[in-house]
């Protein structure tokens, strides 16, 4: 009587061939989830496609460049179709608005720069879809993120794309260990976008030559303002713009119009010495501007970290890393000194200008691709 033998480890991980290996494929509509799911499909997995609608539908289906949008539903549709895999849509609404829009809405109220970005795939991609994923039977999820997950001594971790002007891992840093054991990142090892589109028309995909989203999903054209002032009736009041020294300098037109290092718009031309955004009060409604070397920050205080290294983030005084404080920004020398497991401070090798509160700060393993998690910069 033969023996049975271990099935060899298929693309995903598993010791069991692709038929029997369920995947959820977050589908956004876009080229690179598409691909993701197209790729699997052909493969042979149980691939399942699930798309999230997120926002008002009716709104949706007349924006173009962004996620999850009502014709973006119909573009994943479509390619479930094509590869012959069911697909279904979920009505995120409620969850996205409590879990995102209202936190951006307030923190920018707050003075802050939020990133919605991450926190909807810490709170309802990485969260309440994959909790779904895991109700639907699937062995793990996957998504289109250029990010890569390889297996360590100590488990998972994250890294880097291969592909730098692609890379994802800024909005990913709040990922859990436990979320990265159940998730995949196919796309992670391309070296360049066209490597995808060129996957996308291999298989058929209508959505090869779709553009990529631009804007914040529920932004257009990245007005952040206009959305504030819809949501949060009366945060557009006017006020004061003053100097370091509460010198008035002249009327701004409500201080969600602004962000920390702003130098155009302010309307108070006319000065020997160029002024920027240094920053904004907004309980006394005024906008506080100075010369730009005030912009420069050295020390970071962080709050939410979410620490990814194999030794727990309080074992160490202090952690040499690479940071990011901005996504479009490249990782600089940093000190990471741990005040809990939860909150520290960043001290940068050299001053970054426009460091502001409700951005994320990235931390990175300076001798390899590894991502080391990160934090949530707050106000010193």
């Amino acid at each position: 009587m033969p023996l049975d033998r271990p099935h060899p480890i298929n693309s995903l991980g598993f010791a069991k061939p692709p038929a029997e290996t369920r995947v959820v494929v977050a589908m956004s509509g876009g080229v690179d989830s598409s691909v993701v799911a197209a790729e699997l499909a052909a493969e042979g997995y149980d691939v399942v496609g699930v798309t999230l609608q997120l926002y008002d539908h009716g709104a949706a289906l007349a924006k173009k460049g962004a996620c999850c949008a009502g014709r973006d539903i119909h573009d994943a549709r479509r390619v479930a179709e094509t590869m012959g895999f069911p697909h279904y849509v979920l009505d995120y609404e409620d969850t996205f608005r409590a879990a995102v829009i209202d936190e951006f809405a307030d923190s920018y109220l707050a003075g802050a720069t939020p990133v919605p970005c991450i926190r909807c795939n810490e709170r309802v991609k990485f969260r309440d879809l994959l909790e779904t994923a895991r109700d639907l039977d699937a062995d793990c999820m996957a998504t289109g993120h250029y990010i890569q997950r390889k297996d360590g001594e100590n488990g998972p971790e994250l890294h880097s794309a291969a592909d730098a002007d692609r890379d994802q891992s800024y909005f990913l840093f709040s990922t859990s260990p436990e979320q990265l054991a159940f998730l995949r990142f196919p796309l992670g090892h391309l070296h360049s976008k066209a490597e995808t589109r060129a996957l996308a028309t291999k298989h058929g995909l209508s959505v090869a030559d779709k553009p990529d989203s631009q804007d914040i999903c529920f932004v257009p054209n990245g007005d952040y303002a206009a959305v504030i002032k819809k949501l949060r009736p009366g945060a557009a009041d006017p006020g004061r713009i003053v100097d370091t020294e509460g010198n008035d300098l002249g009327e701004h037109r409500g201080v969600i119009h602004y962000t920390v290092g702003q130098r155009r718009g302010l309307g108070i031309g006319g000065l020997e010495t160029p002024l920027y955004v240094v920053r904004l009060d907004v309980d006394r409604r005024e906008v506080i501007v100075g010369p730009k070397e005030l912009l420069a920050t050295r020390t970071v205080p962080l709050k939410e970290i979410n620490w990814l290294g194999d030794a727990p983030l309080t074992s160490r005084a202090e952690w040499p890393v690479e940071v990011r404080v901005r996504s479009t920004r490249p990782p600089r020398s940093a000190i990471l000194r741990p005040l809990s497991d939860t909150t520290g401070t960043v001290e940068l090798l050299t001053p970054e200008e426009g460091v502001s509160p409700g951005q994320a700060c990235v931390f990175y393993d300076p001798e390899s691709s590894r991502v080391f998690g990160g934090g949530w910069i707050t106000k010193g």
